[in-house]
């Protein structure tokens, strides 16, 4: 016969079950929800009757349960080492860490709350910042309360409340022919030492991150492909790279020493941006120089599976935005359309000059 289960008691609680050391859970005299450690079950059940009655009472808690005031700023530094140990982006993690120290960071950790964390994230949004730099920021504040309550300074992560912004991930935007022109016209006139970084995205199609990353060890010349490295699972991935990619590495490798990083900068930021305005370019970032050279795989007739290959898409969905651009990717289907319920063409070859045995195409 199977023992009867106990009946739960609201209030006390095995932090980890089934290790036999139980706790409870009240409010004080002031409010403040607190967490006790008292061994077996039977004595949290006796602790928690007790603090209620002390709460009762009026009666302070001892010296050693009152636990000093937790600033927000105090969870942001802990965030900011966690970030410095474990991510790739701690840089832009570190940027933005100091932006949210801004909002709370002399405010009790305990008294930051989802209604404040939604208003700065709002405030972000209205003065302009795309939903997904708005969702770094939700996903960083959550960060820290789930560092704060590792480290039993935080008790609630009230950011994993805060509202999800929709992402477009749907933008098409990509470099014509005309707008490279340009473009390379101002890149050689005020910063020529950057055309190769434009050759290499152009002709490589790797995110900003990942090319930037890049050092002398992840360039294989003579088998003509990198080693790219994707940040968020650390998973490695080998391009191919052609003529155009090799000679713009040739070109850095000529004047570095071969070691270390292939770009002395981290981000092209400081050039790119102003050469795009002298250039007279509208609404065109560095991620879509990513997009332009899946369009112009595309619009080449490769195969969207090898494209999603290139890309390093995990998922041919993702890859299917470009789509359209296939050369008859539309024309070829409303052409059928237009002969439906039609006697179809007869096509009949009528020999030219056999000296060339070339064919013309005779529609009857």
């Amino acid at each position: 016969m199977m023992a009867k289960q106990r009946p739960k008691i609201k209030g006390i609680f095995e932090k980890n079950p089934g290790s036999g050391v139980w706790w409870c859970r009240y409010a004080d005299s002031s409010g403040k929800i607190r967490r006790e450690k008292a061994g077996t079950r039977e004595a949290a059940g006796m602790l928690l009757v007790k603090r209620r009655a002390d709460k009762f009472l009026r009666k302070k808690l001892p010296e050693s349960l009152r636990q000093r005031e937790v600033r927000f700023g105090e969870l942001i530094d802990d965030a900011l080492e966690y970030s410095r140990k474990n991510k790739r982006s701690y840089p832009d993690d570190k940027n933005r860490l100091e932006i949210v120290r801004g909002w709370f960071g002399e405010v009790p950790a305990s008294e930051v709350r989802r209604p404040q964390i939604e208003a700065k994230l709002e405030g972000l949004q209205d003065r302009g910042l795309a939903p997904a730099t708005v969702n770094r920021f939700r996903s960083l504040v959550s960060m820290i309360f789930r560092v704060g309550i590792e480290h039993e300074k935080a008790e609630t992560n009230p950011a994993k409340l805060c509202r999800f912004r929709t992402e477009d991930n749907q933008r098409r935007r990509y470099l014509s022919q005309a707008e490279e022109e340009r473009l390379r016209a101002v890149i050689r006139e005020h910063w020529p030492e950057h055309e190769a970084d434009l050759d290499i995205a152009l002709h490589t199609g790797l995110r900003r991150g990942s090319m930037y990353r890049l050092t002398w060890e992840d360039v294989d010349f003579e088998h003509r492909v990198l080693r790219e490295i994707k940040p968020k699972k650390g998973k490695v991935r080998f391009v191919p790279l052609n003529p155009v990619a090799v000679n713009a590495f040739l070109e850095l490798h000529r004047c570095s020493d071969g070691t270390g990083r292939v770009f002395s900068v981290k981000k092209p930021r400081h050039w790119f941006e102003k050469a795009i305005a002298r250039a007279g370019i509208v609404d065109f970032t560095w991620h879509d120089l990513r997009h332009t050279f899946a369009s112009r795989l595309t619009m080449l007739g490769v195969p969207l599976q090898q494209v999603m290959e290139l890309m390093g898409h995990s998922s041919i969905q993702m890859t299917a935005r470009y789509s359209h651009l296939a050369p008859g990717f539309a024309g070829d289907a409303l052409a059928k359309l237009a002969s439906f319920g039609k006697p179809s063409d007869k096509v009949a070859l009528v020999e030219t000059d056999t000296k060339t045995g070339t064919a013309e195409l005779r529609i009857n």
